[in-house]
Parts: structure tokens; C-alpha cells; sequence
């Protein structure tokens, strides 16, 4: 679950020409940049919006490893001719994705696609780059969405009859149970356990951390945790993916395995997430601390009045998102081979562009400050963020294992 910046759909154009690095990378770029846009549109978000960015990313890795066959293919994508042009092929897959998707910005897709493809000899590889990009992207549209045989439940308010509760209803629609996962079994395969018992030691030790530390009017936080807390709220890898990619001995179908490898891990870790957060309902610290004199704890400080550092989402609690989402990129990004150990992770923000790209000493470290964060910022426990960094951590792994994997070098094109 990502804290997305929202902008205007003509910001969108002026995102549309891909940086200069590879094309896989390039496009995956742009998938991401578009869907950030896509946050702040009115109207109600369908359940293929959320899959955008990984159908993109897979279409461009069946599309590149269908020409360069080093990896088991995820969709049944046919072997194709090697002299096909890898470019042509990933573009035309990022493409005919995206436009499916975002139909209005067609006028941009187009602009970006033609300086991709302008830049690629005409001729016979070519127009079979095109042509093996277009059935990836038609195979990647059709994998990933929702199984009717899923009952969706719209959410229902707990409470006394006769009794007011708050009317807006959670921002995180029924339709998240119904993905048909990439890879793992299913999001109950990934449930973390309950949390724990309000009467707890455990309870009450965070109870009060987050109390102590992620209220506006907190003493004790100190000025640079009142920064992560702010800073990580949306966080943006690109700086990092773009150093990994870069890396020398990487090849366009390495780099493409990469982000869908991510993508997949990142869409069943998030539906898992999610599916918990409905089935557990739990909630957030401003509700606790506010009612802490009526939850049988007598280790629990109640505050009446207390407010968090930043807006608490308007959804339950348990588990974090983001400390989910971070650890998934943690784990994907730790496997990829040209990343090298001890080697810096550099991270943006998207709630603020403008600020300077902060620096860590690993993707464990920085996992553990996106976690910091969402208890400095007064919108979870530290038992919360345990369960999301698990989550996000066992769906790596499994993907990693399973999705994707080297041919046998018989069977490799090269």
C-alpha cells in the first residue's frame, strides 16, 4: 500500500519520454508515474487499475525473454526469433499496456513510443519486436484479475445499534480478496497471527511508544524522527532501481526479470496486507489512545485529546502497508545480481520531488526507517510493522523461488 502523490493529468505529458538507461527500466518508469497520476482522478478506481504496473512489467519481460530465452516463461509466451529487436519488443508491450489502461492519455503514449521506436533501425527485426510485443502485452492483460468465484463483501460499520459512528467508509475497496494472486496461494497463505491481546504486556509497550512518540505534540521525538516520520510517508526506489539496472553484466531480460520479478511480489504481498487489514478491523492508535481508560489495560495511558503527527489513512490498522511494501522491495532488491553487498540504497520521496535523495547503508536498514516511520507518524504499532515487514518478506521469497526461473543452460538460447 503506497502513499501516491497526486497530480494533474497534465503533469502526466510532461513524464512521457522516458529517461535515458535501458528501455525495460524506462518504461517501468513511466507504468509507475502514470499510475501515480492516475491517484488523484475522480470517479471510483477499478480493480485493473491496480494491476497496471505489473501487467507492463511482465508483458516487457515475456516480450524480451521470448527473443532472449534465459528464463521459464510466466505466461506461456512461445519462444521467438532471436534477431527480433528487444527494444521494439519491450516498448511495444509497456505500450499497448498502458494504453489499454490509460485510453486518455493516449496522445502522450504515443509520443513517448514513437521516440523509442524511431530510435530503432526499420527493418525486418524490428517489425518482429513489434509483433512479439503486442502478444505479450495481450497474454500480460488477460493474467491477474479478479476471480468471479470470490465473494466480494462490501465493508460493514461495527457498532451499537442507534449508536453514531464515523461515515466514511475505508478507502480500501472490496474488490481486494478477488485478485487472483501472481504467484503465492492465496492472501490467507500470508495472514500474520491476531495482535495481541489488549490486555497484554506486548499491547501496552507499543500502546505507549506510539503515544510517547508519534503524537503532533510529542516532547520526546526528537527533530530527525519527526523528518523520517514525514519523509517516508511515499518513497520512491527509482534511484536505486536505476543503480542496479545500470550495473555492468546486466542484460535487458535480467533487468526486466527484476520488476516483474517485484511487481508480482509487490501485488500478492499488498493483497495479503490488505485481506488481513479487513479480517482483523483493528484499530488505529488515535482510536486507542483516545479510549485507552476502556481497554482493561491498566498499563495504558489514555489521552483524550491526542492526535497523531500525520493523517491517519482511513483504514484499519494491522498490519503496516508500507512497512510491507518496503519489505518486499527490500528483499527483491537484495537478490538482484549486480547489486553489491555493502553497496549504498538511495531513495527519493514522491510526497515532496523536490527534496534531495536520501542515502542508507542497506535495504535492511532503510526497511526498519519506513517501519520507524509510520510509528513516529502516529499511524501504527511496532507489533503492526513486524507483521507487515513479514508479510512483505515471505511474498518476496516465494516469488523469488518460484516465478520466473533460469532455463537450464541447454535450453537457453545463449
Amino acid at each position: 500500500m503506497r502513499k501516491l502523490l497526486m497530480v494533474s493529468a497534465a503533469a502526466t505529458l510532461a513524464w512521457a519520454q522516458p529517461a535515458a538507461a535501458d528501455t525495460v527500466t524506462d518504461w517501468w518508469d513511466v507504468a509507475n508515474r502514470y499510475y501515480n497520476a492516475a491517484q488523484g482522478m475522480p470517479g471510483p478506481r477499478s480493480p485493473d487499475m491496480e494491476r497496471v504496473t505489473t501487467r507492463a512489467a511482465l508483458a516487457m519481460f515475456e516480450a524480451v525473454n521470448a527473443i532472449d530465452r534465459r528464463y521459464h516463461s510466466h505466461l506461456g509466451m512461445p519462444a521467438a526469433s532471436g534477431a527480433a529487436s528487444q527494444d521494439a519488443a519491450a516498448a511495444t508491450a509497456a505500450h499497448a499496456v498502458l494504453l489499454k489502461h490509460y485510453p486518455a492519455n493516449k496522445s502522450a503514449l504515443d509520443e513517448s513510443y514513437l521516440f523509442v521506436m524511431t530510435a530503432i533501425p526499420d527493418g525486418a527485426a524490428k517489425e518482429a519486436g513489434k509483433a512479439v510485443g503486442l502478444q505479450a502485452a495481450a497474454l500480460a492483460m488477460d493474467a491477474g484479475g479478479i476471480d468471479p468465484a470470490v465473494e466480494q463483501v462490501p465493508y460493514r460499520p461495527r457498532t451499537v445499534p442507534g449508536e453514531w459512528v464515523a461515515t466514511a467508509l475505508p478507502s480500501l475497496d472490496s474488490y481486494w480478496p478477488g485478485f487472483k494472486p501472481w504467484v503465492v496461494d492465496g492472501p490467507e497463505a500470508l495472514r500474520p497471527p491476531p495482535p495481541p491481546a489488549l490486555t497484554s504486556a506486548e499491547y501496552a509497550r507499543d500502546y505507549e511508544e506510539v503515544r510517547r512518540l508519534g503524537g503532533k505534540a510529542s516532547s520526546e521525538r526528537t527533530p530527525k524522527q519527526t523528518l523520517v516520520a514525514r519523509y517516508r510517508q511515499a518513497f520512491d526506489i527509482t534511484p536505486s532501481v536505476r543503480l542496479a539496472t545500470d550495473a555492468a553484466g546486466r542484460s535487458l531480460v535480467d533487468n526486466a526479470r527484476l520488476l516483474a520479478v517485484y511487481q508480482m511480489a509487490f501485488d500478492d504481498a499488498v493483497q495479503a496486507m490488505v485481506v488481513a487489514k479487513q479480517h482483523y478491523d483493528y484499530w488505529r492508535p488515535v482510536t486507542a489512545i483516545r479510549n485507552g481508560d476502556r481497554d482493561g489495560n491498566p498499563a495504558t495511558q489514555h489521552d483524550p485529546a491526542w492526535v497523531p503527527l500525520i493523517s491517519t489513512p482511513n483504514f484499519q490498522e494491522y498490519p503496516c502497508g508500507h512497512c510491507t511494501a518496503a519489505a518486499v522491495i527490500g528483499e527483491v532488491m537484495k537478490s538482484a545480481s549486480g547489486w553489491k553487498a555493502g553497496q549504498r540504497v538511495r531513495v527519493g520521496s514522491l510526497l515532496n520531488p523536490n527534496a534531495v535523495t536520501l542515502t542508507l547503508g542497506s535495504w535492511d536498514e532503510w526497511v526498519g526507517e519506513v517501519s520507524d516511520s509510520r510509528m513516529l507518524g502516529g499511524v501504527h504499532y511496532r507489533f503492526s510493522n513486524e507483521a507487515g515487514e513479514e508479510i512483505g518478506r515471505r511474498a518476496a521469497q516465494i516469488v523469488l523461488a518460484k516465478a520466473l526461473q533460469p532455463l537450464a543452460r541447454g535450453k537457453r538460447r545463449r
